[in-house]
């Protein structure tokens, strides 16, 4: 398993930066390798790629998503991949975008590009043109400010479930812990600073990625 993480600031209103990275099918405008997304359903997509001469196909879907601040999502079939990108307010005009994922190279090509940094400069040079192609816009393209919430997952208990917000979850009934406490004792703002390390939202189970792993975002 491969983890990449980048960032890149733009000159762009979080709204906007937002709102732009919801329209999935203009990827191709500054994704290499991306040759067509699909929009099946608010969130599930269809991708063709061809990287290294190897062209394939496969469907992506959101796992969890807020507006202004992140997208989560992972592959149901085809290569393993999944991750999440955050968006942090720097000024009123001014946009951090931060790209976590991780994938399981397959072929031997994929490996070798993995362990030479190929794909995390690849990764860094796509969020470098959405920058562009965000900031030579008068706005986006388009947006979808729908939310989607994070399924549990295993060990977790819906806090909706003891009267709390639907959004957040709680760990087996009992007293929490001061270190779990301490991780939930503030949400996530798109005007928080972007921190480094791994983010709870990347899917567990499809890429083998731990949701204890926390990422203040």
């Amino acid at each position: 398993m491969t983890t990449i993480e980048k960032s890149v600031d733009v000159k762009a209103p979080v709204r906007t930066a937002y709102n732009q990275w919801t329209q999935f099918e203009s990827f191709p405008k500054f994704m290499a390798g991306v040759d067509k997304i699909e929009q099946i359903t608010p969130t599930r997509t269809h991708w063709r790629t061809t990287i290294g001469g190897v062209t394939r196909e496969f469907d992506a879907e959101i796992t969890e998503q807020h507006p202004d601040e992140r997208v989560a999502w992972r592959s149901v079939d085809g290569p393993e991949h999944a991750g999440v990108v955050t968006f942090h307010r720097l000024d009123d005009q001014t946009t951090r975008v931060h790209l976590q994922m991780e994938y399981t190279p397959e072929s031997l090509t994929e490996k070798a590009g993995a362990a030479l940094g190929v794909v995390g400069s690849r990764i860094q040079s796509d969020l470098g043109r959405f920058k562009e192609f965000i900031e030579h816009r008068d706005s986006e393209t388009g947006a979808w400010r729908g939310e989607v919430e994070r399924t549990p997952q295993e060990g977790e208990q819906r806090l909706a479930d003891r009267g709390g917000s639907p959004s957040q979850s709680l760990p087996p009934i009992g007293e929490p812990s001061p270190e779990f406490a301490g991780e939930h004792s503030k949400p996530t703002y798109a005007d928080e600073a972007a921190p480094e390390g791994p983010d709870e939202s990347v899917p567990r189970g499809h890429a083998g990625m731990d949701p204890n792993r926390r990422n203040p975002f």
